[in-house]
């Protein structure tokens, strides 16, 4: 809902209030960013709101102390000495900038985004146009709410009006005036195979920034951050989030204001070598920013966030339909296989209850290691004999589906493809090329080459039975050259790229509707709202250990939902960390998300193929709960020697708990776990247990936490008595 007054608007969702003001000077003001309020309180929060003081109230002084006010789009060059959200360069160099009130216009929906991953539909949005005083350079600043979603969306559409060109050397999506407060910043850090970790450092004085140079979001650092009040909690007190539909370069900060205590939040692109020319009547949209604000701690944020990405982001033709339970043969073969290894594998999962079989890395042109073959997608029938449709019919012999891996945006220099189009590589000619794993970054800043990956990947899918694809990703962007792109425009170069991506990702979606979409970055490296968009679960992590996944899929599950994430059972001694942990506990921490397996199934035991049979099953009965449920997470696995998370649905009469004990230790056997997140007027029944209790006994008095050897797993089914 939004609501009008006098140039003042309040935009409410389920359990926020976001309300702004154009000033006496015309700037457009943050009044009140947090706990619901009343329409009524609108002329109160505009009185608690500090006007400039009296001297920038003098004509001649008016923008002098312009430091301090809550603005919702930082100008720069004027007085005011914050970041500033954007930074115009006009055609005789002067960069100064100040941003007024134009005008405005409230109507249904979202706006369009343009080449965007963005929310799809509903809503109320508010488009507020500022105009520059010092260019023909205007803002439309759109914010989007849902009544029944806790979180605001927010864009920034940047357009030149005049007939001379302009340079965006920063172009932010949104900025928000947060109140004085001690906040505790949250990021999501990590690397290969440790993706995701939550890490709070004091916001302190100056400025905080989160950011990718990458071209991707990365393995390094999520398009997330939190910022978290002094007695924010798990479950009680408040915060803010704020998490970018992109998938790029991005940078998003924080600065507490030395002058008032004030925060400016803000983000978007990452401006660091970034520049966008504008001729005139030219537009550049700045993708989309959902904010959170949430009064019940981290995970009433999480829970916001899971809600609005199911509802409003992920396609919705897939977000709550079955996910295939597939078997990968990656780690169980890398590059070494044949027809006959591939038909061993197929033959031992159809009878677990797997029904799709997914062929990785290693099946077209000349690939034998990762030193070749990239961009070539040709099937390889010297490797393969019968090519895929031998592969494919031995499936469907044995009741499997069919999925296949791509890796569509990289090259490998001993290819076809790149003795044909060397330039398609984005490299500068003269420079010896960085390389990572072997291969070079095709050039999607160029529609032909994006044309040329989008023939070649459609016609294997039209021309074999594929259900299934996996969309992989294994280096990041260096150069940051393009031989198509004159010089003026090559800081456009990391954007237009990721836009080359969407483009062939909404390609080949729409093309092949049937196709189950699994997106891919040598794990988890471009995991965000924005590929979510376009694909319905992603790869978490290269990392599948059962006691490295618990932090993992923590991490992780603080800005996305449990069923984006794919969770797969791999083999022991794990791939990745050499350590070995119980079959079950694999399997139990794999069903908090798109569960699977990443092993060859024909070299497991007798007893491990009852025990996949048996997971697979339980997992059928608690999938609508990955798919719809809420997730509270009781035990982190980053300060405790326990993980625990429950999955409860959402009229709160069933739920689904994994835990795992990580070491053995002769004092935590008396431990108690307190189950938040159920009904306190419900009784529960614990199946594993065998005993009943309300949802308030369960929540304050709690449940012995099981006595279990190292890295031993457990689950729980509770159900409500009636």
């Amino acid at each position: 809902m939004i609501i009008e007054q006098n140039k003042a608007f309040l935009l409410n969702g389920n359990n926020f209030t976001y309300a702004i003001r154009v000033n006496a000077l015309g700037d457009l003001q943050t009044v009140y960013y947090g706990e619901k309020l009343s329409a009524t309180d609108l002329d109160f929060m505009q009185k608690s709101v500090a006007d400039p003081c009296i001297p920038a109230l003098n004509e001649l002084n008016r923008e002098t102390y312009t430091d301090g006010l809550s603005n919702e789009f930082g100008s720069f060059g004027r007085g005011d000495y914050r970041e500033p959200t954007a930074l115009v360069v006009r055609k005789d160099g002067a960069q100064m900038s100040s941003f007024r009130y134009l005008s405005h216009k409230i109507f249904k929906g979202v706006p369009e985004v343009k080449g965007l991953p963005h929310a799809r539909s509903g809503g109320d949005t508010l488009s507020v146009t500022l105009k520059d005083e010092f260019s023909d350079v205007e803002v439309t600043l759109n914010y989007t709410v849902w009544d029944e979603l806790g979180v605001i969306v927010r864009n920034a559409e940047y357009k030149n009006t005049g007939k001379d060109p302009v340079s965006l050397k920063k172009a932010f999506s949104f900025a928000v005036t947060l109140p004085e407060r001690d906040y505790g910043v949250l990021r999501l850090y990590g690397n290969w195979a440790k993706e995701r970790s939550p890490q709070v450092t004091p916001l302190g004085y100056g400025t905080v920034r989160v950011q990718s140079l990458r071209g991707s979001s990365s393995h390094c650092m999520n398009p997330f951050m939190g910022l978290l009040s002094e007695n924010c909690t798990e479950d009680a007190g408040e915060c803010y989030g704020v998490q970018l539909v992109y998938s790029g370069s991005f940078a998003l900060t924080a600065e507490k204001n030395p002058a008032n205590g004030t925060v400016r939040l803000q983000g978007g692109v990452n401006d660091t070598g970034f520049e966008w020319y504008l001729e005139g009547g030219e537009t550049f949209v700045a993708p989309q920013a959902a904010l959170c604000y949430s009064s019940e701690g981290l995970g009433g944020m999480s829970r916001a966030y899971a809600d609005f990405l199911r509802e409003r982001v992920i396609n919705p033709d897939r977000v709550f339909a079955r996910r295939p339970i597939v078997i990968n043969n990656w780690e169980a073969t890398y590059f070494d296989f044949g027809y006959e290894k591939l038909c061993e594998i197929i033959d031992a999962a159809s009878e677990l209850g797997v029904d799709t079989f997914v062929l990785d890395d290693g099946w077209f042109g000349k690939r034998d290691s990762d030193t070749s073959g990239l961009g070539d997608w040709v099937v390889n029938e010297k490797k393969l004999k019968g090519g895929l449709n031998a592969v494919i019919a031995r499936c469907k012999e044995k009741g499997l589906k069919f999925g296949l891996w791509f890796e569509p945006e990289m090259v490998s220099e001993d290819s076809d493809l790149y003795r044909a189009h060397p330039d398609w590589a984005m490299h500068k000619a003269g420079t010896v090329p960085v390389r990572m794993r072997n291969q070079l970054i095709l050039d999607f800043s160029r529609k032909e080459v994006v044309d040329s990956v989008f023939g070649a990947v459609s016609k294997v899918l039209s021309s074999h039975e594929i259900s299934y694809v996996k969309w992989d990703m294994n280096r990041t962007m260096t150069e940051f050259f393009s031989a198509a792109l004159p010089a003026v425009r090559m800081g456009e170069i990391a954007h237009r790229y990721i836009l080359g991506v969407y483009d062939l990702a909404e390609r080949l979606t729409a093309a092949f509707p049937k196709v189950f979409f699994e997106g891919c970055a040598g794990g988890g490296a471009r995991f965000d709202a924005g590929m979510l968009y376009y694909f319905a679960q992603f790869w978490t992590s290269d990392d599948t250990d059962a006691y490295e996944r618990t932090k993992i899929q923590w991490g992780t599950s603080v800005c996305y939902p449990v069923s984006a994430m794919s969770c797969h059972v791999s083999a022991c001694p794990n791939h990745q960390t050499r350590r070995t942990t119980p079959f079950a506990t694999r399997g139990a921490i794999a069903s908090l998300g798109a569960t699977g397996y990443e092993l060859d199934p024909s070299k497991l035991t007798e007893e491990e193929k009852e025990e996949t049979k048996a997971q697979i099953e339980a997992y059928k009965r608690i999938s609508e709960l990955v798919l719809r449920g809420d997730l509270y997470r009781l035990s982190s696995p980053f300060t405790e020697n326990y993980f625990c998370e429950m999955l409860v649905s959402k009229d709160k009469t069933t739920a689904y708990l994994v835990g795992e004990r990580f070491h053995g230790d002769p004092n935590d056997y008396m431990r108690i776990l307190r189950l938040n997140g159920l009904d306190d007027r419900k009784t529960y029944r614990i199946e594993e247990l065998g005993f009943t209790a309300s949802g308030k006994a369960l929540r304050t008095v709690g449940v012995p936490f099981p006595r279990l050897s190292d890295f031993g797993g457990w689950t729980w089914h509770l159900t409500e008595v009636k």
